[in-house]
């Protein structure tokens, strides 16, 4: 497993939490519009790795500080050892949130069972139909997602876990026509962001653009029905 980056404070990352953010590299998609390349690509910036002993050492210097540890990628869920790393952070008293694309639905269910994490946000990459150009991976079997959002919206094993849906979206990749079935896909969801694509320097591929505040509007007049706690982050908002 291999560390590569640690933003020490977030406000941002973990819902209602003062945390800090672990970042996991490698990832098992290739989203054309990720804003993460050097996490995803291999080889990219190969030298930046931290230790898991550096980063235990930080956060119990910091649990007079922090609250929360959200780990994200890449894909944290690549990684066989990241059960036992997360065990060492609990252990440290923090909550612990989990962003992850569902492509590993028994990582995700032991996590949550074990009461290893306290909220996961995953993230639907598109309609069905689109995730496979979406995801920009070739002969994809949606089978495993659609397990991870199955167990996310049916599991009532502990009153103290949350979990989110959220989609990254852009005028090119999706359609009024996307965020209805993915409203549909996920109805009762606990919660549902629409986030809009925002270009910097480490996006995979350049060339996409966010949808205008009327297009998001309308996105969000659509789910709505289906998610009543669906809002929109990014952009405009």
């Amino acid at each position: 497993m291999q560390i590569a980056g640690l933003t020490k404070t977030t406000l941002l990352d973990f819902p209602g939490h003062v945390a800090a953010t672990i970042f996991l590299k490698g990832c098992n998609f290739r989203c054309s519009f990720c804003h993460n390349r050097s996490l995803v690509i291999p080889d990219t910036n190969p030298d930046i790795t931290i230790s898991q002993n550096e980063i235990l050492s930080f956060l119990k210097k910091r649990s007079s500080i922090l609250e929360g540890v959200c780990i994200t990628g890449g894909e944290p869920t690549i990684n066989p050892e990241l059960p036992d790393f997360i065990f060492k952070i609990k252990s440290l008293g923090y909550k612990v949130k989990l962003d992850t694309n569902g492509t590993n639905p028994q990582m995700l269910q032991q996590l949550a069972k074990q009461k290893l994490i306290d909220y996961c946000a995953m993230d639907i990459k598109n309609s069905p139909q689109k995730y496979e150009l979406t995801a920009n991976t070739a002969c994809f079997d949606l089978t495993a997602i659609k397990e991870s959002v199955s167990f996310l919206l049916n599991f009532k094993n502990t009153p103290d876990f949350d979990y989110e849906f959220r989609t990254t979206l852009t005028k090119e990749l999706h359609s009024e026509e996307d965020i209805s079935q993915i409203a549909e896909w996920i109805s009762g969801a606990a919660a549902y962001y629409l986030q809009s694509y925002e270009e910097n320097d480490q996006v995979i591929q350049k060339g996409f653009h966010a949808p205008d505040e009327e297009a998001l509007n309308k996105y969000l007049e659509i789910c709505r029905p289906y998610i009543p706690n669906t809002h929109i982050r990014g952009k405009y908002y």
